[in-house]
Order: C-alpha cells, then sequence, then structure tokens
C-alpha cells in the first residue's frame, strides 16, 4: 500500500494520523483465507468454539468465521481495560464470561494480538481449567519481540514488530478500530 497521505486519505479522517501502513487491508483478508482453510481441514468434523475477547477481536472473527467450511460456534469473553501497569504484570479482570459451556469441547481461541504474553497466559489458564477436549491459539498479529512468556500458537496471521500499531479491530484510546489496515501512529499522535 502507499503510505502517500494523499492515498491515506480515503481511510477517512484518522488518515492524517497515520505515519505508516504495515499491512495492508488485501493482505489480512488473503492470510484469514488462508488460515479459514487450514482450521477447516484441521478441524473437520469437529464443529469448535471459536472464543475471543471483546472488543479488538470482532474484525478478526467475523471475517474468519466467514472463511470457515465447517460448522462453528462462538463466544466472547470481555477483560477490565488495561493500565501500563496491570498489562505488564499480566493482571486482568473477567468482567464478560463465555454463555457456552466448552468442556470436552474443541476451542479456537482468537486472539487480535499478542503482545508479552501474560494476558493470554492467564485467559489460556483460564479456558484449560474447564476442561475443553483441545484448546489451540489463532492469532493475526504477533509480536515476537516482546513476549515475556512463551505460549503456543497454533496458527499465526502475521509477525510484526514491537510497535504500537491500531487498525482492523486494534485502537488507541477506542480509535481507529474502523481502519480496513494495521497502521503505526504518529508520535504526537500518540
Amino acid at each position: 500500500m502507499n503510505n502517500h497521505p494523499q492515498h491515506l486519505k480515503a481511510y477517512g479522517e484518522y488518515a492524517s494520523d497515520i505515519r505508516e501502513v504495515l499491512i495492508t487491508p488485501e493482505q489480512i483478508q488473503v492470510r484469514i483465507h488462508e488460515l479459514g482453510r487450514q482450521i477447516s481441514l484441521d478441524y473437520a468434523g469437529k464443529n469448535p468454539i471459536l472464543v475471543g475477547v471483546l472488543k479488538g477481536v470482532v474484525f478478526f472473527m467475523a471475517d474468519l468465521l466467514r472463511t470457515l467450511t465447517i460448522n462453528v460456534e462462538m463466544d466472547f469473553l470481555a477483560v477490565s481495560s488495561y493500565t501500563p501497569a496491570t498489562r505488564d504484570q499480566g493482571l486482568v479482570r473477567l468482567i464478560k464470561d463465555l454463555d457456552l459451556s466448552i468442556e470436552n469441547r474443541h476451542v479456537l481461541f482468537l486472539e487480535d494480538v499478542v503482545d508479552t504474553g501474560l494476558t493470554l497466559n492467564y485467559l489460556t489458564s483460564n479456558l484449560r481449567a474447564r476442561n475443553p477436549a483441545s484448546l489451540e491459539v489463532v492469532v493475526l498479529f504477533n509480536k515476537p519481540n516482546n513476549r515475556l512468556i512463551d505460549l503456543p500458537l497454533r496458527y499465526v496471521g502475521f509477525d510484526i514488530p514491537n510497535r504500537f500499531v491500531v487498525g482492523y479491530g486494534l485502537d488507541h484510546r477506542e480509535r481507529y478500530r474502523n481502519l480496513p489496515f494495521i497502521g503505526i501512529l504518529k508520535p504526537e499522535v500518540l
């Protein structure tokens, strides 16, 4: 994608805040289709439950669901807002639990982005305690250089640099989620 400001104007009023586009909408959709094909093959006949954490994963889950050729169910968790101190310690508070039981079910835990791994570790430990038949992680954007806990990620969309990114569900102060690409904000916007 062209990072020229004129080109970004097509993306609305937020365009002037974007310094660089890392992953284009086309690249995201191609990769999601690839993930969907692989998951459909791997989980044929298993009727997995896709679980995601609100709000950022909504875009990814919706697009991935449309690529799957198998029967699936979906559910969501919600956790308390992060502060820099709690995020770096992996402290989260569950504010919305699952509506479906995952006991003896195949669970695919969808994440929009994995950073330190601390929150993911907490959430997957919580889900494992519910005795699923299997539990695997599907992440669209992975920041391996910032990992504090090494966790198994079964399906990875993109490895990205340890930068603050927005778009495609990822936000800065609840803004920029609706951008169809992954971009880096200009320093003065942060």
